[in-house]
């Protein structure tokens, strides 16, 4: 269920995207406005991210194995430095241009209309494409199709700082279209630094969310036979969570017993915590 809904709004994002990116770049180059020429290759950085996700989606789901024994869920975190490492490239790139083009403002010709309405419509539907994937994104419980339905935001936000950018040009300040492209490419750059960041901190064994860790708890707590817990440690794993507890049993309890509680707990934890992958739990007698 979870990678159908994955696979069906990153495919959907791949067409919007094919689309999208040949009809700004066609309509920048016709029209002269760089900004909606920066629109489209960040359309187009979208596009190779759908589908760095859906490689990381297939790799993601295989069973564990001898060299993956907790499986392979941390290939969505590889594939969201990536994509954070790309937008960061995209951004700079845009930027550069951009800034380059500013520095030769006697070049910049006059915008045709026709760069308005198309910066409009990629406008809405960007807006469109991420409103969908990020109720995807939710039903699915993935942080990296939350980080590519955030992409496609990114996108529509720029759309509008270029539509800003055109009516100036239109309206004879020439500078705003590469103003425009330069804001994109800091957007974008800003964006892709923050994936980069957070995937990192994944990558390198990051805690779960404090909602998360106070759902475990609870049900911990909850469980007939616990007096209490200590060493409670948690570790992401793709969009799931490792999580580790020295739980406090009664020292007059048969080891037997002990062990059986221990068992209810983690069973409880994984039917009432859906992303939590697996819980160790380690006896200590009170």
């Amino acid at each position: 269920m979870r990678e159908a809904i994955a696979k069906r709004s990153t495919w959907a994002s791949v067409i919007v995207n094919s689309l999208l990116t040949t009809a700004q770049v066609l309509v920048g180059l016709l029209s002269g406005s760089q900004g909606l020429l920066a629109d489209g290759l960040h359309s187009l950085s979208d596009l190779i991210a759908d589908f760095v996700v859906l490689v990381a989606l297939k790799f993601s789901q295989r069973e564990p194995d001898e060299d993956h024994p907790y499986g392979h869920h941390r290939f969505e975190n590889a594939a969201s430095m990536f994509l954070g490492v790309l937008l960061v490239m995209v951004g700079a790139a845009m930027a550069w241009s951009a800034i380059v083009k500013l520095h030769h403002s006697e070049v910049i010709p006059r915008v045709h209309l026709m760069a308005l309405w198309a910066a409009f419509g990629a406008l809405a539907v960007k807006e469109g494409l991420f409103r969908y994937m990020l109720a995807a994104a939710k039903r699915a419980r993935s942080d990296l199709l939350v980080a590519n339905a955030w992409h496609a935001r990114s996108d529509a936000a720029s759309s509008l700082v270029v539509a800003i950018g055109i009516i100036g040009n239109l309206l004879g300040f020439s500078l705003l279209d590469p103003i425009a492209a330069l804001i994109v490419g800091a957007l974008v750059g800003k964006i892709g630094l923050k994936f980069a960041w957070n995937a990192f901190n994944d990558l390198a064994d990051r805690a779960a969310s404090q909602q998360e860790i106070d759902s475990v708890v609870a049900v911990i707590l909850a469980t007939p036979g616990i007096q209490g817990f200590h060493h409670l440690r948690t570790r992401r794993m793709g969009s799931l969570t490792l999580v580790d507890v020295h739980l406090e049993i009664s020292g007059s309890l048969s080891v037997a017993e002990g062990h059986a509680i221990a068992l209810q707990v983690r069973q409880r934890v994984m039917d009432h915590c859906p992303t939590v992958l697996n819980l160790m739990t380690h006896v200590d007698p009170v």
